[in-house]
C-alpha cells in the first residue's frame, strides 16, 4: 500500500514516551498505510530499541539536536504530506487523517490540530497559570506550540530545510500567513505543560532564547498584551486567583531574567525544543 502520509518524530533520549505514542499513533491503521520515521538523535538510552516496531523506520545518528534529526528524517520520508511530531506529544490516527485531508484543500500550505493540555499531576499555582496562558495564546495560536505541524508538498518547499534554531515550530509558523496555516478543529494533540512553577520558568528561559533567535532571522512572535488578561477577566474566562497567580509568576520570570542578563544586559540561556508561540518575555 502505498503510503497516504509520513510522520517525522525526532527523539532523543525519549524511550520512556515513544512506545506509548507509536501504539497510539499506529492504532486503527492499515498496514504501509503511514510511512513513519523515528530519528533517534544523540541518545543515551534505548529509544531506538523502545522505537523498533513494524511500520516504523528508526534511524539513528549520533549528533543531538532536533533541527539536524528533523532534516534527516524528512529526507528519508516517502510521501507528502508530512506530519513533524514531537515524540512526547501523542496523536492517534484520525487525526493524522484530518490533518492530511486539510492539507489537501486549496491554498492550504501547512495545518496543525487543536492541543489538549495533559494537566495531571501539575500543581495548583502553575494549573492557573498555563488557564491563563493557554486563553490568552488561543487567538493566535497556529502551528507553533501544539507539538505537531503538518506541511504540504508546497508548504515544504518554503519550509525546509529547517535551519538550526531552537524553535522548529515558530520557524515554520513564520514561513506562512492568513489562510496558507490553518488549524484543523478535528483533530487533537496531547500536549504535557510544565508541572512546576520552577519547570515553567525554566521553560521561559529557553523560550526567550529560541524567540531571540526567531528575531535575529527576521522571525518576530505576536507578543502578548496584559489588556488582554482584563478582557479575559472581565468575560469571566479566567477568575481574580488564576490572574493574579499568573501575574506573580509573570513578575518572578521578569526579575530572573534582569538577573541573569546582569547589568551588561547579556543572558545565559539555554535552548529547548518548543516555542511558545509569542514573543513575551
Amino acid at each position: 500500500m502505498k503510503p497516504v502520509v509520513s510522520v517525522v518524530i525526532p527523539a532523543h533520549n525519549e524511550e520512556a514516551v515513544v512506545p506509548a505514542g507509536l501504539d497510539l499513533l499506529l492504532a486503527g491503521t492499515e498496514p504501509g498505510e503511514f510511512d513513519v520515521v523515528v530519528v533517534a538523535n544523540g541518545c543515551s538510552d534505548g529509544t531506538a530499541t523502545a522505537a523498533a516496531r513494524p511500520g516504523v523506520r528508526v534511524l539513528e545518528t549520533p549528533a543531538a539536536g532536533k533541527a539536524g534529526a528533523l532534516r534527516l528524517g524528512d529526507a528519508a520520508c516517502r510521501a507528502f504530506p508530512r506530519v513533524y511530531l514531537d515524540a512526547d506529544v501523542r496523536l492517534d490516527a484520525d487525526s493524522v487523517r484530518a490533518l492530511a485531508r486539510a492539507a489537501g484543500r486549496p491554498g492550504v500550505l501547512a495545518c496543525a490540530p487543536v492541543p489538549e493540555w495533559d494537566l495531571r499531576g501539575t500543581g495548583p499555582v502553575i494549573r492557573r497559570v498555563h488557564r491563563v496562558h493557554d486563553r490568552l495564546i488561543a487567538p493566535t495560536r497556529a502551528l507553533a506550540g501544539v507539538g505537531v505541524y503538518v506541511l504540504n508538498e508546497r508548504g515544504h518547499e518554503r519550509a525546509f530545510p529547517v535551519p538550526d534554531v531552537i524553535s522548529d515550530d515558530g520557524w515554520v509558523d513564520g514561513c506562512f500567513t492568513g489562510s496558507e496555516r490553518v488549524v484543523v478543529t478535528g483533530a487533537r494533540s496531547v500536549v504535557r505543560p510544565p508541572r512546576t512553577v520552577r519547570a515553567h520558568l525554566r521553560r521561559r528561559i529557553r523560550v526567550r532564547q529560541g524567540n531571540r533567535q526567531l528575531a535575529a532571522l527576521g522571525r518576530q512572535g505576536r507578543p502578548l498584551r496584559l489588556g488582554a488578561l482584563g478582557r479575559l477577566l472581565v468575560a469571566r474566562e479566567v477568575g481574580p486567583l488564576d490572574a493574579a497567580c499568573y501575574l506573580a509568576v509573570l513578575a518572578m520570570d521578569r526579575l530572573l531574567t534582569r538577573l541573569r542578563r546582569g547589568p551588561a544586559g547579556w543572558g545565559t540561556d539555554a535552548g529547548s525544543r518548543h516555542r511558545d508561540p509569542t514573543a513575551a518575555s
